[in-house]
């Protein structure tokens, strides 16, 4: 099934600094640089693999449920 794609631009550059974030906590976490449960370490990971896959994409699961296309709000579309 091939889902059509519904992350626009702006919401791409969110997504992938949201996934950043998550990804370099994750692994600070990890490596006990900041004090959170080791628990959050693969839960940040999965967030940081969900947003920059997301991201890469233009699709995302979720929006296609609630009916979301942050394209047809991109200027020049």
């Amino acid at each position: 099934m091939c889902m059509e794609k519904n992350v626009g631009s702006n919401d791409k550059v969110v997504r992938i600094v949201v996934g950043a974030v998550a990804g370099v906590l994750s692994l600070a976490v990890l490596g006990g640089q900041v004090g959170l449960p080791t628990v959050a370490s693969p839960v940040l990971g999965v967030v940081a693999l969900a947003m920059l896959g997301t991201a890469v994409t233009g699709t995302c699961g979720l929006y296609s449920l609630l009916g979301v296309d942050t394209c047809s709000v991109d200027p020049g579309r």
